[in-house]
C-alpha cells in the first residue's frame, strides 16, 4: 500500500467531541454539520455505548454518511467524536476517512494536522504486529495508544506518551471503550478549543461546532492535553503537570452562523460588511481621545524604539498588509515591508530589537502565518496580531492584538474579513502615529471619524451593485479576466483576480498600471474584460491621470473596460464600457468601498457557472500546516 511522503499540504479538517445527557450522536452530527464550511471529502463518527465503540464513516458529503447510519439502529451513548477529513495521506474513500481504530476495536482517533514521522512509526508497529488497514497517518496514532494503554493506566496518559513521540502539527481527539465518560485531546500547531456547558462539555476545532450548545469557551495552549467529562475539564502539558486554560465568552451566537434566508453564506457576509465594519471600529478610542487596542503588552517606549515594520500574511491577508503599508508608511514615517507569511522566514530576514512584525490572520491558526511569528520571537522581534478568533494561536504568540469583529465567516472565499482587516490595519497605522507623534491627536481622530464613516459608505455600494450582477452574468463564458490598479488600487486588483480564480476557476490576473508597457500590454485583445481600479482625482491626481491613459491604452486595443471609480469622476466616462460607481472616499480608505463590487462580480459570475461559492473545489477555509 503507496504510502505519500511527510510534509504534505493540508487543510483544516472538523473535529468535535462531546460528553453530556444528549444523545452524543445527534450532537456530533449537528457539530459537523456546522463545520462543513472549512471543505472536507468524508465524514465519520464513533460513539460509546455499555463499554463498546461503535463507528460509522463514509468518503463524501456529510449526507452520505448520515445514509449509513440510518441503515442501521445506533445505541443510545451520551460520549462520541467525528470528523470531517480533507485528504493528505491518500486518497478519499471509505478506509481512509476518520476515526481511526486499533486492532481491538476499543480506540477511535480523529486528527486534524499532519503527523511527519508516521512512516517510521508505521514501520515500527508492523514490527509489533498491528495490521493497518489504511494508508493515513492518523492511524498509527490509534495503534501507539492501544501499545501505551497496556502501561499507561488511562487514555490520558497514554495521550501524553504519544505526543511525546508524534513529530509535525496535529490536533488529536480519543475515545475508549474502557474509559466510557471520557473523551481526550491534544494540541500541537493545531487548533482545538473546548465548549464548556452545563452537565455536558465539548471539543472542536471551531466555536461555530458547539456555538448552538454554549458560548462559553476555554483555549488550550500549546503541547496540551485535555480531558472532558460531563461535569469538568482537567487540562495539563505533554508532562502531566496541570496547564493553564484561560476561558472566555464567544461575542456571536448559533443565529449568526446560519444563512439567514440568503441562498449562499458568501452573500450573506457580503452583506454583513457595513456592520464588520463598524463593529470592528467600536470602543476604540478612549474617553482622552487616544486609540486603544484589544490587548497591548508593549510600552510607548518600544513603540518608539521601532525602526522598521514586516507585515507577514497569506492570500487575501496579504493583500491586506500591501493596502496596509501605504497607511503605515505615510502616517507613521516607518520603513514597512509586506511579506507573504510561507517564504518569510525561509530567505533569512534580517529582524531585531527594533523590528515589529505584524502578523494578519483570519483564523490566528494560519499555520505559514504562525511559523513566521514564531521566528520573528526567536530573533526577539515585537509581534503585533491582527485576527478574528479570540484565543486563537496567533494572538496569544504576540506582544500585542487587535481583534476583527467580523463575526463567523462561513464562506470560504474572505468577504467581511478583508474589510475589517483593512479597518484593523489603520487603526494600527493611527495607534503608532499616535504613539510615536507623527500625527497629531486631532489629526488621528480626524481619520477614525472618516473611518466611522465607511460602514455607510459600503452600505451605499452594496445598493447600487445590481448592475454588477448582470455584467458578471454576461460574462460567464469568458476565458480570463485582467485587473488593473495603482496605488491602494493595486492590491485591489489583486484581491479582485484571487477572487475570482477561487470561486469562478478561471484565469485572472492583477497588474500595476504603470507595468502595461513593460509587457501585460500584449495580453490585451478584441473583446478582452479589463477591471480598471481608478484612485480618487484628489490628493493623486497625477496618478489618476496616468491610469485614464491606461484606460485609453486597453480599449484602443479592443479590450472590454470595466472601470471602478469614484461618484462624480467624469473623466473616466467616455473610456468605460461599463462604468461602477463608488462613493468618495479618502485615497487610503477607497480599498473599503473599492472591493466589494470585485467580491459581488467575483460570487456572481461563479453563481452564473454553476458553482459552489461557498465550498469552492479544492479550497478550505483556514490553512494549518505547511
Amino acid at each position: 500500500m503507496g504510502r505519500p511522503a511527510p510534509g504534505t499540504l493540508t487543510v483544516m479538517c472538523g473535529i468535535v467531541g462531546y460528553v453530556g445527557a444528549k444523545p452524543a450522536l445527534s450532537v456530533v452530527i449537528d457539530g459537523l454539520r456546522r463545520l462543513e464550511y472549512r471543505g472536507y471529502d468524508s465524514a465519520g463518527v464513533a460513539v460509546l455505548a455499555d463499554d463498546k465503540l461503535a463507528t460509522a464513516k463514509r468518503a463524501g458529503k456529510l449526507a452520505n454518511l448520515e445514509a449509513a447510519l440510518a441503515e442501521r439502529s445506533w445505541p443510545e451513548s451520551s460520549v462520541g467524536l467525528g470528523h470531517t477529513r480533507w485528504a493528505t495521506h491518500g486518497p478519499p474513500n471509505d478506509p481512509n476517512a476518520h476515526p481511526h481504530v486499533d486492532c481491538t476495536g476499543s480506540v477511535a482517533v480523529v486528527h486534524n494536522g499532519i503527523i511527519e514521522n508516521f512512516a517510521a512509526l508505521r514501520t515500527w508497529l508492523e514490527g509489533r504486529g498491528h495490521e493497518l488497514t489504511s494508508e493515513t497517518d492518523t492511524e498509527v496514532v490509534a495503534h501507539l495508544l492501544e501499545e501505551e494503554l497496556h502501561e499507561a493506566g488511562g487514555l490520558a496518559e497514554a495521550m501524553r506518551r504519544i505526543c511525546a513521540r508524534l513529530e509535525g502539527a496535529f490536533t488529536l481527539v480519543a475515545v475508549h471503550s474502557e474509559d466510557p465518560e471520557t473523551v481526550v485531546g491534544a494540541r500541537r500547531n493545531s487548533p482545538l478549543v473546548v465548549g464548556r456547558g452545563d452537565g455536558e462539555n465539548f471539543l472542536a476545532s471551531d466555536v461555530a461546532a458547539f456555538i448552538a450548545h454554549t458560548r462559553q469557551a476555554v483555549e488550550l495552549g500549546q503541547d496540551q492535553v485535555v480531558e472532558l467529562y460531563r461535569d469538568r475539564i482537567a487540562v495539563t502539558d505533554f508532562h502531566g503537570s496541570p496547564a493553564p486554560a484561560r476561558e472566555y465568552h464567544v461575542d456571536w451566537d448559533a443565529s449568526a452562523a446560519e444563512k439567514g434566508g440568503y441562498e449562499y453564506f458568501m452573500l450573506k457576509e457580503i452583506a454583513e460588511q457595513p456592520r464588520a465594519v463598524a463593529e470592528t471600529l467600536l470602543g476604540r478610542v478612549g474617553e482622552d481621545g487616544t486609540l486603544t487596542l484589544d490587548e497591548m503588552r508593549l510600552s510607548d517606549d518600544e513603540l518608539r524604539d521601532i525602526d522598521k515594520i514586516v507585515i507577514v500574511a497569506c492570500g487575501t491577508a496579504y493583500h491586506a498588509g500591501l493596502i496596509a503599508k501605504y497607511a503605515i508608511e505615510h502616517w507613521c514615517r516607518i520603513p514597512c515591508e509586506v511579506e507573504l507569511a510561507s517564504e518569510f522566514r525561509y530567505r533569512d530576514p534580517i529582524l531585531d530589537r527594533s523590528t515589529l512584525v505584524i502578523a494578519i490572520s483570519q483564523s490566528g491558526e494560519t499555520l505559514d502565518t504562525l511559523m513566521a511569528v514564531n521566528y520573528a520571537r526567536e530573533q526577539r522581534s515585537r509581534v503585533l496580531a491582527i485576527c478574528n478568533v479570540n484565543g486563537s494561536t496567533i494572538p496569544r504568540a504576540s506582544d500585542a492584538v487587535l481583534y476583527t469583529h467580523a463575526g463567523p465567516e462561513v464562506g470560504v472565499a474572505a468577504t467581511k474579513t478583508f474589510l475589517t482587516q483593512l479597518v484593523a490595519c489603520n487603526l494600527v497605522g493611527l495607534y503608532l502615529a499616535q504613539v510615536r507623534g507623527t500625527k497629531y491627536g486631532d489629526e488621528v481622530i480626524a481619520v477614525i471619524h472618516q473611518l466611522a464613516a465607511m460602514p455607510e459608505k459600503v452600505e451605499q455600494v452594496l445598493g447600487t451593485v445590481a448592475p454588477v450582477r448582470a455584467l458578471a452574468g454576461s460574462l460567464a463564458d469568458a476565458k480570463c479576466v485582467l485587473f488593473l490598479g495603482r496605488h491602494v488600487g493595486y492590491p485591489v486588483a489583486l484581491e479582485g483576480a484571487l477572487k475570482l480564480k477561487e470561486l469562478a476557476y478561471m484565469h485572472a490576473e492583477a497588474f500595476a498600471a504603470g507595468e502595461l508597457k513593460h509587457g501585460p500590454i500584449a495580453l490585451i485583445e478584441d473583446g478582452l474584460p479589463v477591471v480598471v481600479v481608478v484612485p480618487p482625482k484628489r490628493g493623486r491626481g497625477p496618478l489618476h491621470e496616468k491610469i485614464v491613459s491606461n484606460i485609453q491604452e486597453i480599449r484602443a486595443r479592443g479590450a472590454r473596460t470595466i472601470v471602478i471609480a469614484e461618484e462624480g469622476d467624469d473623466s473616466v466616462v467616455g473610456y468605460a464600457d461599463t462604468l461602477i460607481a463608488v462613493p468618495q472616499a479618502p485615497t487610503l480608505l477607497q480599498p473599503l468601498v473599492s472591493t466589494v463590487p470585485l467580491q459581488v462580480f467575483a460570487c456572481e459570475l461563479a453563481l452564473a457557472k454553476g458553482h459552489d461559492v461557498d465550498r469552492p473545489r479544492n479550497l478550505a477555509k483556514s490553512v494549518t500546516v505547511e
